[in-house]
């Protein structure tokens, strides 16, 4: 795995497109989405499913590939800082 610099969460990114003056739960609603959920999304506590992601791409006129890279990107990221796990290799077949 290359080494990337610890990349945002979505929803850290998703918060840099709300305006301040619109409150959570207005963007939950405009979203269709409860306020815990979207409250869990941007605070890291949730993932971006694709489902959100096309929600969120609609609400921010962006594609829903980049919201769901970043969360790879995050996941990845998260998961690479832990240790590796002991797996071993397929061999090929001849």
């Amino acid at each position: 795995m290359s080494r990337m610099h610890n990349p945002a969460h979505p929803g850290e990114v998703l918060r840099e497109f709300i305006p301040q003056s619109m409150t959570v739960t207005a963007t939950a609603q405009r979203l269709g989405i409860s306020r815990v959920m979207l409250s869990r999304v941007l605070n890291g506590r949730s993932a971006m499913t694709a489902d959100m992601a096309i929600r969120v791409a609609l609400l921010t006129r962006t594609t829903p590939e980049s919201w769901l890279a970043n969360q790879m990107q995050w996941d990845l990221w998260q998961s690479g800082r832990k240790p590796k796990p002991g797996v071993e290799p397929l061999q090929r077949a001849a």
